[in-house]
């Protein structure tokens, strides 16, 4: 769905439990959440649908 260019999508957020290593990056993208990699924003993002992605923060807890 979003590959290259999402740096311009608002809303990026860093993981709280990255490190200096290794970041990722969540944003809501319309009924999905896409998850990239923050030193290289340029790089294809994966979306996942919003209620799966619900469901493993939930069991990640």
């Amino acid at each position: 769905m979003y590959g290259t260019g999402v740096e311009r999508v608002p809303g990026w957020r860093k993981s709280s439990h990255s490190g200096n290593d290794a970041c990722v990056e969540v944003a809501r993208l319309g009924a999905a959440v896409g998850v990239r990699d923050s030193k290289d924003v340029r790089l294809s993002v994966i979306t996942v649908p919003a209620g799966a992605w619900a469901m493993l923060a939930d069991r990640l807890g």
